[in-house]
């Protein structure tokens, strides 16, 4: 694979589930106490996070049929109840904020999290002030995958689009949502799971974690732009 150039970012966008913070027990047993009340089968925590890519409004038609409103309105109920409680930063989160924040880098999130619970979350976690903006699922006329979101969040932040706007996310719904709303994809995990997952939104640097994230940034401040292979690991 080829080398890109990444630009020194003008401003960060943020995932949140899986990228900054964990609540995948909180999100599991939601969506399980709809999936048992409507007959169905329940998920493990594997299959739990492979749909919940996609937001609310788009998997619930998916996974529920004519009765998804129901259910969606039975997961949320107990999401509300619980999900403060099973919420945990990921490893390196806060330093890679406070690296970026400490070069004047201005940070937003995106999340296909619906808004009300995401904007709780960020208050628990006493990190409003660390966000110029915040969009959640609903908010937008669509969720991620669409660009929609993305031009909210920059519109609210007074930035425009470009590939010097880094978005940061962990899966290929945020990937194609960088790419469709003309920023940077870069992705925080592993895109080599043997799917085409990744085939139309290749991010333009991986890193395995945050810290390895906010080494790269570390690493790479002082130059005026940086190249990376796509398809490895910034470590």
């Amino acid at each position: 694979m080829g080398v890109r150039l990444l630009p020194r970012p003008r401003a960060v966008l943020f995932d949140w589930d899986n990228t900054l913070v964990e609540n995948w027990k909180s999100i599991q047993a939601a969506l399980n106490v709809a999936l048992l009340a409507s007959g169905k089968d329940p998920l493990d925590l594997d299959q739990v996070k492979f749909q919940a890519r996609h937001s609310a409004r788009d998997i619930f038609p998916v996974l529920f049929g004519d009765g998804w409103q129901r259910a969606r309105d039975q997961f949320y109920a107990h999401l509300l109840e619980h999900h403060l409680a099973g919420l945990g930063i990921m490893p390196g989160a806060e330093s890679l904020l406070d690296t970026l924040a400490g070069r004047n880098i201005p940070l937003g999130v995106v999340s296909n999290k619906r808004a009300q619970l995401l904007r709780r979350e960020i208050e628990h976690l006493g990190w409003s002030k660390r966000f110029v903006g915040v969009v959640g699922a609903g908010d937008a006329a669509a969720d991620k995958p669409d660009p929609a979101p993305v031009h909210m969040l920059l519109n609210k932040m007074e930035i425009s689009a470009d590939a010097d706007i880094w978005l940061v996310g962990d899966t290929d719904i945020d990937m194609r949502a960088a790419v469709a709303a003309g920023c940077a994809p870069v992705l925080v995990g592993s895109a080599d799971d043997g799917s085409d997952l990744f085939a139309d939104a290749k991010p333009i640097l991986i890193c395995l974690d945050c810290d390895d994230l906010a080494g790269f940034v570390r690493r790479q401040w002082d130059t005026i732009c940086v190249h990376h292979r796509a398809s490895e690991p910034a470590r």
